[in-house]
């Protein structure tokens, strides 16, 4: 592995465990008052096209981070929409 994989590495596990305290705390409470709907719509949207870029590049760090972050940005939107 080399070291440009490793610092992709790194700031992916950075900015997806960022999503970790977000995600958990609208589960736990279904509060979502203070998310954007178009916001959180706008971000999936671009993590999903982020996942399938890093899926057709081959590009690890790319893949792995998007697929986490899709998962816990669609959990919020989710939640955004069934609990107004």
């Amino acid at each position: 592995m080399n070291i440009t994989t490793i610092i992709g590495l790194l700031a992916a596990f950075g900015t997806t465990v960022s999503f970790l305290p977000q995600a958990v705390k609208t589960i736990q409470t279904k509060n979502t008052s203070g998310i954007s709907l178009a916001m959180y719509g706008l971000f999936t949207t671009g993590t999903l096209l982020w996942l399938i870029y890093g899926l057709m590049s081959g590009s690890l760090p790319v893949t792995i981070a998007n697929a986490i972050t899709f998962i816990f940005a669609s959990i919020i939107l989710i939640y955004k929409m069934i609990y107004k």
